[in-house]
């Protein structure tokens, strides 16, 4: 297998400090930069991203230099797209950051209104393309002036880097469930990798699988569909045909009591096995998805994701969760970084405390994402794996199963109230 060549844009290490000069003849004093600190950071052709800026007190405080704020992922495509001018861009594409103090409106007349401190500028070059380990910028920079005396009003400290980071992409050739095969993409070649069997049957008694699968003699019946959603299955074989991984529902979707849709209370949860090498005809528990309906003005589907681990304590390490709009589909991802960012405030869970804290067995930033569509849509999952986490076809196998998870939650997170047409196996 042949990856593509993506790349990893890292802006950390921030910090913020305002002299003494600027602090005094600021009209509000020192009030108007002990407010919330911020900045935007900007690069064309993806979304602004909004990250707080610590401000420092001490000239001789830095900031931890190996701290992430934000980061971009850049295909080839990006950086073509960027390194090429343009009739509609009359600059050289740069990495822009924007600083700001104070918040946008305000609390019953009484807030600090935001105001721009000052701009961080970075053009984009040839070593962007370059598939080289770079750092582009570290240290202190002065942005801004002070108005009076025109010396730099505020200092900011960053740090940018460049890591190549090479993926495998993969895709499903049709929706989940009318068991696909699924290649790998390589430019406009599609190479088949896998083939993945979906069922909502029974399990025979020659199924090893039967040792954790749950069904119940209505098995595919339509009416139990409307009631509760399980029995499905997803096999992933390789182009051999043997069995590499599996999924399955081992806790049913149902409506929580009193309403229609699957609700945190009671989520429905997949299991996630791989072929047990000590055991023939085996398999051994590798991950658990939970997933529920996060009710709004836009309906969200919640994937809590869980790696197996016998060596930690309770055989469960939360690595990942994702809100996905059920209308319009999303991303799940695995990414250390990006979730190590967003752990100050986890979503709670019915069966987790919420802490973030076991994402150390899996170290070095992105690992997978699977992009799925919304409700209704005729979905074929895309799926990224970071190369340096696949050492075989297997280790690919296992994360095709749990995308097939995540694409199927989709489906058994509807409410029920919708009907299912009758004799129809594959509308689900």
């Amino acid at each position: 297998m042949d990856p593509q060549a993506f790349i990893r844009l890292s802006i950390g290490s921030l910090g913020l400090r305002i002299s003494g000069t600027t602090l005094n003849s600021a009209q509000s004093g020192l009030q108007a930069f002990s407010a919330p600190c911020s900045c935007e950071i900007r690069l064309r052709g993806f979304p602004v991203q909004t990250i707080a800026v610590p401000l420092l007190s001490s000239p001789e405080v830095a900031p931890e230099i190996h701290s992430i704020a934000s980061i971009f992922y850049l295909e080839e495509s990006d950086l073509k797209a960027l390194l090429t001018p343009g009739c509609f861009y009359a600059n050289q594409a740069c990495l822009e950051i924007a600083v700001f103090t104070g918040r946008k409106g305000s609390h019953c007349g009484a807030g600090i209104k935001r105001q721009q401190i000052g701009t961080f500028k970075l053009e984009v070059g040839p070593e962007w393309g370059e598939g080289k380990p770079v750092i582009l910028f570290s240290g202190w920079i002065g942005i801004g002036k002070n108005k009076e005396s025109g010396k730099p009003g505020a200092e900011l400290h960053l740090r940018v880097k460049l890591d190549p980071d090479p993926r495998y992409v993969f895709q499903f050739e049709d929706v989940t469930t009318s068991s696909p095969p699924i290649v790998q993409l390589q430019g406009s070649i599609k190479q088949p990798i896998f083939s993945c069997k979906f069922s909502r049957d029974k399990v025979t008694q020659v199924d090893p699988l039967s040792t954790y699968w749950s069904t119940s003699d209505d098995g595919a019946d339509v009416e139990t569909e409307r009631r509760e959603r399980k029995g499905w299955k997803v096999k992933i074989h390789d182009l051999f045909g043997s069995a590499v991984a599996a999924t399955f529902i081992t806790t049913p979707f149902v409506p929580a009591t009193g309403c229609d849709w699957v609700a945190r209370s009671n989520p429905g949860a997949w299991l996630i096995v791989r072929p047990d090498a000590c055991r023939p005809d085996s398999w051994q528990p590798w991950g658990k998805l939970e997933v529920w309906c996060e009710r709004g003005i836009r309906d969200s589907i919640c994937c809590r994701f869980h790696l197996l681990s016998e060596g930690q304590e309770g055989g469960e390490v939360l690595i990942s969760e994702i809100l996905i709009s059920a209308e319009k589909g999303g991303e799940f991802f695995i990414d250390t970084d990006r979730q190590l960012r967003t752990a100050a405030t986890p979503i709670p869970s019915p069966q987790s405390s919420g802490d973030f804290s076991g994402l150390g067995p899996i170290v070095g930033g992105f690992v997978m994402s699977c992009r799925v569509q919304g409700e209704g849509k005729h979905n074929k999952p895309l799926v990224q794996l970071a190369m340096r986490h696949v050492t075989c076809v297997e280790d690919a196998a296992i994360f095709m199963a749990l995308a097939a998870a995540v694409d199927l939650s989709i489906v058994a997170c509807r409410p029920f109230r919708r009907k299912l047409r009758k004799g129809s196996r594959h509308s689900l």
